[in-house]
């Protein structure tokens, strides 16, 4: 069994429950999992040789980042200048013409570019919700990237069955058959789902949002997914996104976003939902009592103007709640740890946007608490323990003995922490706009050397994307 030691490490920040960040530390990791985490002076002295080891003393460690809500392919529509300035709807109804030349190889190429970039911000485990099938692409094609790139992946077969004609977003032309949707979905569980510890790949069923889909696949969906007892099969959809959202389920369905939710069998702790911007004090009652998880997308909502999810409160009130970069053109990157950094600062500023209220004859400002709205370690722990429970995983999110050994290392000696590691190098990672990973580990595989990803060779990759991407737009 392959064995790998990270000695002497300058911080380890665990994300354990204890919450232990260990300076001159050591991991030492067999067969993808840590076996030691702790003083490299207590490392037993049968694990003090490895395969390979890694010279920590410059570096902070913390757990592999976690995203939970993307969609890959997207990287392909990055900055497309008909929808630069557009909110949520019109932004779709402006490329989903583009997205309806997307091909096997489109997606296969974008989801590995897309998996490279979250890989290189320390990331090793995401989602991707891949709704879109035109032209013969299969959620396989997503995986293969994958597999090939070397992430820990969660691949969600999204869907769409409402087109324009019955009163939903998408043109008729994109969307499917709901028996074939049940039935690949199905095959898709059937031939890649693994619930065993440090699994790989697993399946989510991901019908795509209150707009694109009926009442009768969602319901079906999540039949369909806890007929498989004990396998741990997911749910996942957007939303409450935004105010047209929220507007449109009050006139289509006569209730909120959240008691929509509730109505279809969508609450539990096998379901997580993207964005919950708009999310009411009701709604987050409801999911913090079922244990319902959110996936915050704080670069998406400002992009698209959406607004401020109320992370702050959900997570006070016990709701799951884990981060996500979204689209790639919606965003416009895939760099997990910049958004943890955003939703530390979004969450600080959204306090103090809020209106002001008379308490005891007081005024009482909303920026009263504003700073300490979420702190650098709670955008971490959002990054990772909240990421990994959003989507289910006790394996991951956190550097503990039996864990998968996924981890992040970043070189305190660059610029970008220069007058602040010296201080706090956790806090550092976070405040600070961090520089790209130095070494990325999932389970156990360096896969990110030197800043350098080992898995694919980047410089076709692009090429190739880049010729895509033209290709794509200019079919339109």
């Amino acid at each position: 069994m392959s064995t790998l030691l990270i000695q002497h490490a300058h911080t380890i920040a665990t994300q354990d429950d204890a919450g232990h960040e260990w300076q001159d530390a050591a991991i030492f990791i067999e067969a993808g999992l840590i076996r030691y985490v702790g003083p490299q002076a207590e490392l037993p002295p049968n694990m003090q040789s490895a395969d390979e080891v890694i010279d920590a003393r410059h570096h902070l460690v913390v757990p592999g980042l976690v995203n939970t809500h993307h969609h890959m392919y997207q990287s392909l529509t990055r900055a497309v200048p008909s929808v630069q300035d557009a909110e949520l709807f019109t932004w779709l109804q402006g490329l989903y013409p583009i997205w309806a030349g997307l091909t096997p190889e489109m997606v296969h190429v974008s989801t590995q570019v897309a998996m490279a970039e979250l890989l290189l911000s320390g990331c090793t485990t995401s989602s991707d919700h891949l709704y879109l099938y035109p032209n013969g692409v299969r959620l396989d094609d997503a995986i293969a990237g994958a597999r090939e790139i070397g992430m820990r992946f969660t691949a969600t077969r999204g869907s769409m069955s409402v087109g324009r004609s019955q009163g939903g977003l998408p043109p008729d032309r994109l969307v499917e058959q709901e028996s074939a949707i049940l039935a690949d979905s199905q095959r898709l569980i059937e031939t890649y789902h693994d619930a065993s510890h440090g699994a790989m790949l697993q399946i989510a069923l991901a019908p795509c949002s209150p707009f694109s889909v009926s009442q009768t696949l969602m319901r079906e969906s999540a039949a369909l997914a806890r007929s498989y007892r004990g396998l741990g099969v997911r749910l996942h959809t957007h939303l409450a996104e935004n105010d047209h959202d929220v507007a449109y389920s009050l006139a289509r369905f006569g209730c909120t976003p959240a008691e929509y939710a509730q109505e279809l069998g969508w609450t539990g702790e096998d379901v997580w939902h993207a964005h919950c911007v708009r999310l009411d004090e009701a709604g987050i009652a409801l999911f913090a009592r079922s244990r319902t998880g959110v996936a915050h997308c704080p670069c998406s909502n400002m992009r698209l103007a959406s607004g401020i999810a109320p992370v702050r409160r959900m997570v006070d009130a016990g709701v799951p709640v884990g981060l996500g970069v979204d689209g790639s053109a919606s965003n416009d990157g895939a760099n997990l740890l910049g958004e943890a950094r955003q939703a530390l600062l979004l969450a600080r500023v959204g306090r103090a946007m809020q209106p002001p209220q008379q308490e005891g004859g007081k005024t009482r400002y909303g920026c009263d608490a504003g700073p300490a709205e979420m702190t650098a370690r709670d955008a971490l722990h959002l990054a990772t323990r909240g990421g990994a429970q959003v989507l289910g995983r006790e394996d991951i999110g956190s550097l503990q003995a039996g864990q998968c050994a996924d981890l992040a290392l970043f070189d305190l000696r660059d610029i970008a922490f220069a007058g602040a590691a010296v201080h706090d190098p956790v806090a550092s990672l976070l405040l600070c706009v961090a520089p790209r990973a130095n070494y990325t580990i999932v389970h156990g595989r360096v896969v990110v050397r030197n800043g350098t990803l080992t898995t694919v060779d980047m410089g076709p990759l692009i090429e190739r994307h880049n010729q895509m991407a033209r290709q794509l737009v200019g079919m339109a």
